[in-house]
């Protein structure tokens, strides 16, 4: 199949071709996003001309209609030819509006000049837009209505074209008026700012580009020109010395693109009448005219220019991602797409925000292995009766047998036990007291810290494993509900499932990372909370011992003398005062500790690994995938099971036969 296309065939490449027509075969084509290439420019700047030349579509030239509205062109590769016609609303359009345009369409069997420019001018009444008769200046003069072709065959791309009306700056007397200049310069921008459109700034040869809105609107809307390809048109029409400033442009000394430029020649009027090949003409220009003759080949013609552009859409093909499905799940807006009503696994969003709170709710509750207060532990209670530790499961979701090696293992974990802290950390200063006066060694709260947030790795690894089952479930049901053949989506499923096991692996050694960052490394925030706490918990201390000496003094209410709150300072022994101190501050540390740790999971390890990095696993199955899988891997995804070819072979040769024996008879 790789010699089946020219090399020059058409816009986009063939090898790119044969790999999208897989994806297509077998169902999941929706999920290739292609770019669409929008030719824009000022009015009368040969935009239609240069985009008939790419695509070899002719357009109506005589009555101007084309450039009232966007004429958006679809080529798809299909077995059977066909050609539907239809008209997109506005989307502010009113409903009878709307419902009029949508019944409008139908199927033409080719697409000559004459049959383009009837489809045109019955687009142009169905819009209601104005035209030569009394009621002209009461009708609109542009629509943000679209003309759809839908052109389907066995010759034709998978590509998307955008014919665009021109903008202007200056209306025309009972025709255009200054709200037109706004409408059409919003419809031209809202197609140069979609990120998948290849631009075609097309700027007359003859005039100059320091002048050319267009230009500086691609500049805005593309910072770093990777989508804008300066194309000159009209060569033949540039003043006799202002050549040079051209060549400039050309070669890249003045207004630099980072695409460049390129120049055509534009048929005139005589020549189209006469059929005459536009591809001759500009050869014949470009070869003897000076000082065109002596640009470099690839910058001139319509023909190299279809050669550049296959280049640009090819690349942009590679980066762009098949966004649909995962936008509309991560934006939670599963009302726009009636699959997320028949599956719930594909409501990832809310899925993955409920195992969030639930994951911080817990490392509230029950991640400290000590409870500070009675507060901090819901299963504490009165009872003198000894029960049985309560347990809790660290993992919500039921394992999957493929990724059961890379997940933390289902578990349960003890609630945390109050009452014994202030011993525990006795015991850990007793064990690690040096010489200090009235203080303690600064390694002893570290020792604290890291058995204090012993849970934290089961409860983290279990988050970020039962995420990996949510984010694992949504792709197997995406690709399911794209892909209709099972034994093509099971055969992607394996093909991903390697890859996808790496990118589960880095959101993991991301929560392993943290992990040991804030229980293994020295204990150390900047955060001013931590000595606002410190201080409460301090000042907490004070009021509870001094209470005890309070009494009511009138309208001064509760007080103690000056004598009392000394005397309760005094009452404490060094080791009680320094044991005190430790837990005041590995409390207040805790707090904020596991508040980041918590944030810190959230956004790195399941946000930006497991879901919209380009490394995630939502972004692995995209155009650059499928055009890194070589043909025999291609054929083991999509092809045809050996029966089948064994049963279309037999029956290719049985047709032959036939044939060859009804001409036999047809002979006799």
């Amino acid at each position: 199949m790789a010699g089946q296309y020219p090399e020059q065939y058409g816009i986009a490449e063939p090898m790119m071709l044969e790999k999208i027509d897989k994806l297509f075969a077998c169902g999941v084509g929706d999920l290739v996003d292609l770019p669409q290439i929008v030719v824009v420019g000022d009015q009368s700047s040969g935009k239609s001309s240069v985009l008939e030349g790419l695509i070899k579509k002719p357009f109506p030239r005589d009555s101007g209609l084309c450039t009232r509205f966007a004429t958006h062109l679809v080529f798809r590769r299909a077995v059977q030819e066909q050609i539907l016609v239809s008209i997109i609303p506005d989307r502010y359009a009113s409903p009878d509006h709307s419902s009029r345009l949508k019944e409008w369409g139908r199927a033409v069997p080719n697409l000559d000049p004459n049959t383009f420019r009837q489809i045109v001018q019955e687009a142009h009444l169905e819009m209601g837009l104005s035209g030569d008769g009394d009621e002209a200046e009461r009708k609109p003069t542009f629509s943000n209505d679209v003309l759809r072709l839908e052109i389907s065959g066995p010759d034709q791309e998978h590509l998307s074209v955008i014919d665009v009306p021109g903008i202007f700056k200056s209306t025309t007397g009972g025709l255009t008026t200054k709200a037109d200049i706004g409408l059409v310069r919003n419809m031209v921008t809202g197609y140069m700012k979609n990120p998948r459109s290849i631009m075609l700034a097309v700027v007359p040869a003859n005039v100059d580009v320091a002048t050319q809105e267009i230009l500086e609107l691609a500049a805005e809307f593309d910072v770093h020109g990777d989508r804008t390809l300066g194309v000159l048109t009209k060569a033949d029409l540039v003043d006799t010395g202002a050549e040079s400033g051209v060549v400039a442009l050309l070669e890249g000394r003045a207004r630099r693109m980072k695409l460049g430029w390129h120049i055509t020649r534009n048929p005139g009027q005589k020549e189209l009448q006469d059929n005459m090949d536009r591809g001759v003409l500009e050869a014949d220009f470009f070869r003897s005219c000076v000082p065109w003759s002596s640009v470099d080949k690839d910058k001139v013609g319509v023909d190299s220019l279809r050669l550049r552009l296959k280049e640009v859409h090819s690349s942009l093909v590679k980066t762009e991602f098949p966004r649909r499905l995962v936008v509309l799940a991560l934006n939670a807006t599963h009302g726009a797409d009636d699959l997320f009503e028949t599956d719930h696994r594909l409501r990832i969003a809310p899925a993955i925000m409920s195992r969030m709170k639930t994951f911080s709710e817990e490392m509230a509750k029950y991640g400290h292995t000590y409870a500070f207060t009675a507060q901090d532990n819901d299963v504490a209670g009165d009872s003198d009766i000894e029960q049985p530790p309560k347990l809790f499961e660290v993992r919500k979701e039921y394992d999957l047998d493929k990724l059961v090696n890379i997940l933390h293992s289902q578990g349960s974990l003890q609630y945390s036990q109050y009452g014994d802290i202030r011993d525990w950390i006795l015991q850990i200063f007793q064990n690690n007291r040096g010489f200090e006066l009235g203080t303690f060694n600064a390694s002893l709260l570290a020792t604290c810290m890291k058995r204090q947030s012993a849970k934290w790795t089961d409860v983290g690894m279990g988050f970020v494993s039962d995420v990996i089952i949510i984010v694992h479930n949504y792709v197997d049901t995406a690709l399911a509900s794209i892909c209709n053949d099972p034994n093509v989506c099971n055969s992607l499923m394996d093909k991903l499932s390697d890859e996808l096991i790496k990118r589960y692996q880095r959101a993991i050694t991301n929560i392993q990372f943290l992990l040991d960052v804030e229980k293994s490394d020295t204990p150390l925030t900047l955060n001013h909370y931590f000595n606002e706490n410190l201080q409460k918990s301090r000042q907490g201390h004070a009021a509870i011992n001094i209470g005890k000496y309070a009494f009511h003094n009138g309208s001064h209410g509760r007080v103690v003398r000056l004598e009392h709150a000394t005397h309760t300072t005094r009452s404490m022994s060094n080791e009680d005062y320094v044991v005190q101190d430790i837990m005041d501050i590995l409390q207040s540390y805790y707090k904020i500790s596991r508040k980041t740790f918590v944030d810190s999971v959230c956004k790195q390890a399941v946000l930006h690994h497991l879901l919209q990095c380009e490394e995630s696993p939502l972004a692995l199955f995209s155009p650059i995938f499928v055009s890194q899988l070589s043909m025999t891997e291609l054929e083991e995804l999509a092809g045809e099971a050996p029966g089948l070819k064994r049963s279309r072979s037999q029956l290719t040769k049985e047709m032959t036969s036939l044939i060859a024996a009804m001409k036999i008879l047809a002979r006799a």
